[in-house]
């Protein structure tokens, strides 16, 4: 990123809680999740205690998976945060997908299904892609005969930033759409926020994760020429030829598959 620093911080400064780049980094902050999930999940007891994001070590989900804040709650829960600006995919299947991967990964061979774990997915969205006219969207499973809900551990809640119920989510989603956060009801976000712009170490955080993520796109473009250049018949010698490794070709080879 060939920026000055007077440029990255002019970044910094625009950018939003929904936006990826600022969310990875606010999601870092248990507390913050903790005061995020105490609102939508309307439970002022609820409980963070750890939380795995995109740029941690310990994520070890893959890269096929976006786990945005995944949270170990007290109780043994566990709840991962989405947040979705782009409106171009099945947001339904994609919180599937990701809560199965979940699942999977968090489960021990030989116990028995009922030791599955309890998970909940929040998506966070800019747009009301369910059509309700409404601010939050709690999906179950439901009996169609009787009309009983049926409990199997997973509970998956939308909530959008662009309908507005009066109520403290609503307040919540509209400060996911500032730039400054100073509301009092939530002091946790408030003052992440205002650390992460206007301090040197928190500025600098956010330039590293920005960095990441430009570095992934780059990464991305390199991975899309040669999967156009294998297409067309390309021969791999002429590819690497042209400064690409082997390393890339291999995976390009995968993606293809």
């Amino acid at each position: 990123m060939n920026l000055t620093n007077e440029q990255k911080r002019e970044k910094v400064r625009n950018f939003r809680p929904i936006d990826d780049v600022f969310f990875e980094v606010l999601a870092q902050n248990p507390a913050v999740c903790q005061e995020m999930l105490r609102t939508i999940l309307e439970d002022d007891k609820l409980v963070v205690t750890s939380v795995i994001t995109q740029s941690d070590e310990r994520n070890i989900y893959g890269r096929s998976v976006r786990l945005d804040a995944l949270c170990q709650l007290g109780n043994g829960t566990k709840c991962n945060i989405e947040v979705q600006r782009s409106d171009n995919d099945n947001h339904l299947k994609r919180a599937r997908f990701n809560a199965a991967s979940i699942t999977v990964k968090d489960s021990v061979p030989g116990t028995d299904f009922e030791e599955v774990l309890e998970l909940y997915i929040v998506y966070i969205s800019e747009f009301d892609f369910l059509k309700g006219n409404k601010t939050i969207y709690h999906v179950e499973k439901v009996l169609r005969e009787t009309g009983e809900v049926i409990d199997d551990g997973l509970h998956e809640i939308f909530v959008n930033t662009v309908i507005d119920d009066g109520t403290d989510i609503a307040q919540l989603m509209s400060c996911f759409t500032k730039k400054e956060v100073k509301n009092s009801k939530f002091p946790m976000l408030s003052s992440e926020v205002m650390r992460l712009k206007e301090t040197e170490g928190g500025m600098r955080v956010v330039c590293e994760v920005m960095q990441k993520y430009e570095n992934i796109a780059i990464q991305k473009e390199r991975l899309q020429a040669i999967k156009k250049m294998i297409q067309k018949g390309y021969p791999k010698e002429d590819i690497l030829d042209l400064d690409y490794t082997e390393e890339e070709y291999a995976e390009a080879e995968r993606e293809l598959l």
